[in-house]
């Protein structure tokens, strides 16, 4: 069965299109399945992920056409094969990089394949298989018929995002939605089809995560993307213009990361036109994610309680406003709707009493980041081990964050640190993990991410491995060369799964 976060314990983040395969991209497969076993040899109980919906812009999982979707990169094919749905040499085909995830290509490939698996389902009309898929629809129904509405006009337009549609599609009109759905039927059908797949994958996914004692950690972006069947399906929830562009869009104001903010661009609720529905789609939301995953990641907590409104006309956030946000209103909502609160609080940033109350008031563990620990910055030391709350998680970096090799050998100048902070913090850090040869500065950040009294400890796997700048998952602020990279089967060796197994039982975090 799966972890508690009350317990003691210890975890990996890694996203799945990291994990490796010979079909562009990691899936929810036997590769993943291996995944699990390899955490579970070394006494891990978490696998904690980014996002899972389908890709929108720049590639990213924060930026997904559903909150509610599975992103269809993410279906393994072999078991399609196994179920006769497509030919073994259709496999043989790919010629797709293994280092990196290649998206058009990557994209390309896998569609051919389900589109193959599509047609040979439909065409043999099996019953058994049909009954489960039509059950499936119907359990789905809420978000599956917009959504696979969505991707089938989106696709019949180009895949312009929705405001360059046609008016009557764009806004909606009940006679050209109608006349959409039987005209592009087929194609609706293909995007249920991949969903059930997915669901099913994912079913089988969790159920041997939990026969390992391995708990899955997902991942919620409090915004959704402006180019989502969420957005176009309910327009009234955010602040947009007749033609349905937006008027607000999120980020967050200047920081460590950015000296002019960050502009996400996302549309931004409308919390008071939430509230008035009992936050029926929160609910939702956060019901289907919770259906995946043992634990939920709240990304930018701290927007539940205030967050920055940017004019859509402004070019960065600097000229941005703190709005009050939705606070505990919305979480007794989902405790009472969900029967708790299974979630960790991204409250990195801008935090302020006020978010720190809300956090502690629903009894959510916060995040500390080791990496955020040795500079001057004033609450640097909120960062350092021995300041930790308990009910804390702690990591090493995040998916946002150099990797520990490339953050401890960075020279600065080019980023948000000056080379003579780069000095700083790697003379803090050495002194206070009691090291004096750097070469393995990685496993001395893991050690003091395990030693920490916060009850969850979570390391990207990039540390796990040593690497460099050249692994890091994401720069905050760019748009190529984003969410690529991948590992090989052969770096999860024996001797890395018992010393991350060691150091559990060293310090308290493998379960009995």
């Amino acid at each position: 069965m799966a972890p508690r976060l009350g317990e003691r314990s210890a975890g990996i983040l890694v996203h799945p299109t990291s994990l490796p395969g010979p079909h562009g991209c990691g899936d929810i497969g036997a590769t993943a399945r291996a995944w699990i076993d390899f955490s579970a040899s070394a006494a891990q109980s978490w696998w904690q992920m980014l996002p899972v919906g389908p890709l929108g812009y720049g590639n990213s999982p924060y930026s997904a056409q559903s909150a509610f979707a599975g992103n269809p990169l993410l279906v393994a094919l072999d078991p399609l094969v196994e179920r006769g749905w497509i030919d073994a040499r259709m496999l043989g085909t790919a010629s797709l990089p293994r280092a990196r995830v290649d998206y058009p290509a990557t994209h390309l490939f896998r569609m051919s394949c389900l589109r193959e698996a599509a047609a040979r389902f439909f065409a043999r009309r099996d019953r058994d298989e049909r009954r489960s898929f039509d059950a499936f629809v119907e359990r789905e129904r809420a978000w599956l018929d917009g959504f696979a509405l969505f991707r089938a006009i989106k696709r019949a337009h180009d895949d312009v995002e929705w405001t360059r549609w046609p008016a009557p599609l764009r806004d909606r009109n009940a006679d050209a939605l109608a006349r959409a759905s039987h005209d592009l039927a087929d194609e609706i059908a293909f995007e249920k089809l991949v969903q059930w797949i997915f669901d099913e994958q994912w079913r089988t996914l969790r159920a041997h995560a939990a026969a390992r004692d391995v708990g899955l950690v997902g991942d919620v972006p409090i915004v959704v993307a402006h180019d989502s069947a969420d957005v176009w399906e309910h327009r009234e929830l955010f602040f947009l213009d007749d033609e349905g562009a937006p008027t607000y869009v999120a980020g967050v104001p200047p920081d460590y990361f950015s000296r002019t903010g960050q502009r996400w661009g996302n549309p931004l609720y409308r919390w008071r036109t939430l509230k008035r529905s009992g936050y029926d789609w929160w609910v939702r939301r956060m019901r289907s994610t919770l259906t995946r995953f043992d634990v939920a990641r709240l990304d930018h907590f701290i927007g539940f309680q205030r967050y920055w409104r940017i004019p859509a006309r402004e070019p960065n956030a600097v000229n941005g406003k703190w709005m009050k946000g939705p606070g505990a209103d919305l979480f007794s909502v989902l405790e009472r709707e969900l029967g708790g609160l299974p979630l960790i609080a991204e409250d990195l940033g801008a935090i302020t009493p006020s978010v720190k109350r809300l956090r502690d008031r629903l009894g959510l563990p916060g995040i500390r980041v080791l990496q955020f620990a040795f500079g001057t910055d004033p609450s640097a030391p909120d960062f350092l081990p021995h300041n930790h709350p308990r009910r804390a998680v702690v990591y090493t970096g995040t998916h946002d964050n150099d990797t520990t090799l490339g953050w401890f050998h960075d020279r600065g100048g080019e980023g948000a640190r000056s080379p003579e902070q780069t000095e700083i913090e790697r003379r803090a850090a050495m002194r206070y993990l009691g090291v004096r040869d750097a070469h393995e500065i990685h496993w001395d950040m893991i050690r003091a991410a395990y030693a920490s009294v916060a009850r969850t400890a979570i390391v990207p796997l990039q540390d796990v491995l040593g690497l460099g700048s050249e692994a890091r998952m994401n720069h905050p602020g760019t748009l190529a060369g984003n969410w690529e990279w991948r590992f090989a089967a052969s770096d999860l060796t024996p001797a890395i799964a018992e010393r991350l197994a060691d150091l559990a039982r060293t310090y308290g975090r493998r379960r009995a």
